[in-house]
């Protein structure tokens, strides 16, 4: 039997959708990939405390407490540690603000520690390192600053901490506010304090005033929006990619070799993501997003893939790391081999992304001007699709099938470009459209399984998948029908756990069975329930999902139901996605005000 590891993910996250870094509650840099999201780490001491490099403040006394907090309404973070000499506290962020009518966002950490009382004393270590940690960079003292030579542009440390006590990793006491900007690319020539201070009150503004922008609803707004802003910082501007997670090869369970990385963007939830931006009223990310998928289809003349580089690139190579991986889980995998399997729901997926440039006023006819023939071409795929057996939702990588979640997003791919074509006029797609959504529905109807009343999670199979749970959210069944009723009823007595988390599916797979709950299937449940009018429990359960974030709100991928540990990739898109659209969902049948 394996020995329970109880986990939780101590950690918060900044970001300024050019870069993530993630803060644990020491005040220690635990990750951080420059220049991009799938870049090598310059400080990995998540998955190798050796190779993975350092950039921490830690006091000389004893640690008596901590704290750590995001300002309010930002993606600034705060970590306060109480030691036996004194307090003090570490402001980390990265600048993100409107500058000659674009955003700055430069690949730039500040990091700004201050006394709180008594007389603290601290030392501060950064030793960032290359190439997952085999390139260690050469360190000279400049003037205000430290170079570290050896990366593809240069990387600066400038700081108004005396240098040799950095260079030689000696401690100080803190009298007052010192501050350190870690820059890869365009050093900070400007006065420090002056410029990290001003830099703190635009970044800050900047956030507040994006959520200001929100549309939210008053049901747990507070968790709303702390997904908003996470999301948020996961959107690679530049490209308008969202990659489902900043990290890779955090396990799903201890041992379980189910370590991937997630640093890419996936099809799969591109029409949850856009749902999820659309129902917060934000159509700038929404926009960029359309983008980054006409980038990735316009190249592909066959297939899409399942997944693709933050710039729309093909292949991801996936290889192993000589690194000793999370709490010593191995291997330590770098790309994601997922991009050459066969996933056909993607087709849909971009369908209904599509949808709401032709049915949403919001937006103008500059964005419909070239989708035609992307939607021609992915409605062909659809067609010539339907019988082919596929890798599902989940990615097997040894169990091809006829996934029901498959063709469910063939119906509403279908449905979708019905839509499309009455906005184009043109009926011989509107003809074609209906002709495949009928075909696809008879597939769906192919996993229904008569004695359970289960729609099973392929066609001929007699495993359940909560995937399933989406023939009620997306209206493929009727939500008030008795179908409805008994399929919810059947899903929830296989499949869920305790506090309404739900499993994936039970079944063995290619690495064995499942042994942690995945929470976009327990938000995916909340949705059905709210669905199908069952809304006292659709809000307990929200509540208690909810309350799996770790200190600072943020959501892993998969949770153990027995112990409320946090696993897999963190924080988790597809997670903080489930809950704002499960939100919006109660609202909605709460018929709550939303703001703007």
């Amino acid at each position: 039997m394996k020995k329970k590891t109880h986990n939780k993910y101590d950690m918060g996250v900044i970001g300024n959708c050019a870069f993530m870094a993630y803060v644990d509650t020491k005040a220690s840099i635990r990750w951080l990939c420059w220049p991009r999201f799938d870049s090598s780490f310059i400080f990995g001491d998540l998955l190798d405390d050796e190779k993975g490099g350092e950039f921490s403040v830690k006091p000389t006394a004893k640690i008596k407490d901590t704290n750590q907090y995001y300002v309010e309404n930002t993606n600034i973070l705060v970590t306060e540690i109480y030691t036996e000499d004194g307090d003090f506290k570490v402001t980390d962020f990265a600048p993100r603000f409107e500058q000659d009518d674009r955003y700055y966002k430069p690949l730039m950490m500040v990091r700004k520690i201050e006394p709180l009382q008594g007389t603290p004393s601290i030392k501060v270590v950064c030793n960032p390192v290359g190439n997952y940690g085999e390139m260690i960079p050469q360190k000279s003292q400049g003037s205000n600053h430290i170079r570290y030579e050896g990366f593809d542009q240069q990387m600066r440390l400038t700081t108004n901490i005396p240098l040799s006590y950095v260079m030689e990793e000696n401690s100080f006491v803190l009298g007052g506010a010192v501050y350190m900007v870690l820059t890869y690319g365009a050093p900070l020539e400007a006065a420090i304090e002056n410029t990290a201070e001003q830099f703190y009150t635009r970044t800050k503004r900047y956030w507040r005033n994006w959520v200001k922008s929100t549309s939210i609803s008053f049901f747990h707004q507070e968790k709303l929006i702390r997904s908003s802003l996470i999301l948020k910082i996961h959107q690679y501007e530049d490209t308008g990619a969202i990659i489902a997670s900043g990290t890779t090869s955090l396990p799903e369970y201890h041992k379980s070799t189910r370590n991937w990385d997630y640093r890419y963007c996936w099809m799969r939830d591109t029409y949850y993501t856009l749902n999820a931006f659309n129902n917060i009223g934000h159509f700038e990310e929404v926009e960029a997003y359309f983008k980054y998928i006409e980038n990735v289809t316009k190249q592909e003349e066959d297939r899409y893939q399942p997944l693709y580089t933050i710039t729309a690139q093909k292949e991801i190579t996936e290889i192993e790391m000589p690194l000793k991986g999370y709490l010593e889980n191995k291997p330590v995998r770098i790309g994601n081999d997922a991009y050459t399997h066969i996933q056909n729901d993607v087709y849909g997926q971009v369908l209904t992304s599509l949808l709401p440039l032709y049915a949403d006023k919001r937006f103008t006819n500059k964005y419909r001007m070239h989708t035609k023939k992307l939607v021609e071409h992915t409605l062909q795929k659809i067609a010539d699709t339907m019988e082919e057996k596929d890798a599902g939702l989940w990615e097997f990588r040894d169990r091809p099938g006829h996934y029901c979640y498959t063709f469910l997003f063939h119906w509403a791919g279908a449905s979708a470009a019905y839509k499309m074509a009455q906005y184009f006029e043109d009926v011989k797609m509107a003809d074609k459209a209906l002709k495949i959504k009928e075909r696809a529905a008879e597939m769906i109807e192919k996993c229904y399984d008569e004695e359970t009343g289960v729609y099973m999670q392929a066609a001929g199979a007699k495993d359940m998948d909560a995937s399933c749970l989406q023939l009620i959210t997306m209206n493929y069944l009727d939500p008030n029908s008795e179908r409805a009723r008994r399929h919810l009823l059947g899903m929830e007595k296989e499949l869920m756990a305790t506090d309404g988390l739900f499993y994936r599916y039970k079944h063995v797979d290619d690495f064995g069975a499942p042994e942690t709950t995945f929470l976009i299937c327990a938000y995916w449940y909340i949705e059905a329930l709210a669905c199908v009018g069952r809304i006292k429990e659709a809000i307990d359960y929200f509540e208690k999902v909810s309350s799996y974030a770790n200190h600072v709100g943020l959501l892993s991928e998969d949770v153990d139901s027995k112990d409320g540990s946090q696993w897999g990739n963190f924080p988790q898109t597809y997670s903080h996605v489930g809950l704002m659209n499960a939100a919006y969902r109660i609202s909605k049948k709460l018929d709550l005000p939303n703001f703007l």
